[in-house]
Formats: C-alpha cells, structure tokens, sequence
C-alpha cells in the first residue's frame, strides 16, 4: 500500500469513529462508544501502515473486549439514575393479589396501579389468596412474576 491508499483507509476508519462519537452523543445508549474506541485503534494502525486485514481484526478485537469488560461496570454507573420507562418500570412494586396465583393451575391476577396483570409465582409452590400483597420480582411476556412482599 501506499501512502495516499493508508491515509485513505485511515480517514475511513477516522470517519466511522467520528460517526459513532456523534451516535453516542445523541442516543447516550453506550453502546456505540466500544466501537469507536475501536475504530480509532484501527485509524491509528492505519498510520503506521499496518495492513487493512489486520486492522479489521483488530478494531473488532478491540470493540468487543470494551463492550463485555466496560459495559456492564458502565451501566452500573452512568445509568443508575435513568427512570425506567418501559415494562420494566414495575419491577420492584406490590401488586395486590385480585385472583389466587397458582402456577399448577395457570391461574393468577393482580392488580398495579389501577390495572388487572396475569400473574405467576417465582416458584411453583407457592400460592397466594386473594388479597395477599406481592412483589413484582420479573416480567415474562405479558405475566407479572411475583413473590410474598419482603417487610
């Protein structure tokens, strides 16, 4: 390769590093910072003329290690103070028990904030009557998993 064809696949690799930072800075989803982080290893491989085959190697190399190694220490801290907005919203909230739950016999209803849930127990051998209060522990399709509230 030459030095026109090295800059040019550099300023590719610097052109999809620039691209992701601004996806970043948009979604604030961290999960295209890995990726830039990669690129831009590759960009600077790219300037000691290190071939093209190596430096895709290397940008995906270094993306995922980010991604599985940073990611969930990330999460933990740059995401803490998110309110949820989806389903997962009501995981940690009593529910009041409107129909017995019983996972042998498919049955079970709660109801949050004014709405009906079916709902099924962590374990298949609890059971809980009518107006027993529960923890909502999970959501599994459209079924609340629950358990006795903790005191």
């Amino acid at each position: 390769m030459n030095l026109m064809s090295t800059f040019h696949v550099g300023g590719y690799w610097l052109l999809l590093f620039i691209v992701l930072i601004v996806i970043e800075i948009i979604t604030l989803g961290l999960t295209t910072i890995w990726f830039a982080a990669g690129s831009l290893v590759a960009f600077l491989l790219s300037l000691f003329h290190v071939p093209l085959p190596i430096q895709i190697i290397v940008f995906l190399v270094v993306s995922v290690i980010l991604f599985v190694l940073t990611r969930p220490i990330a999460m933990k801290y740059f995401n803490k103070d998110r309110e949820k907005t989806n389903i997962n919203s009501v995981i940690g909230k009593c529910a009041l028990v409107i129909e017995k739950i019983d996972n042998l016999h498919a049955t079970g209803k709660v109801e949050l904030d004014g709405m009906e849930w079916s709902a099924r127990a962590t374990k298949d051998t609890d059971i809980y009557q009518n107006g027993d209060v529960v923890q909502i522990i999970d959501v599994k399709g459209v079924k609340l998993i629950v358990k006795k509230e903790e005191k």
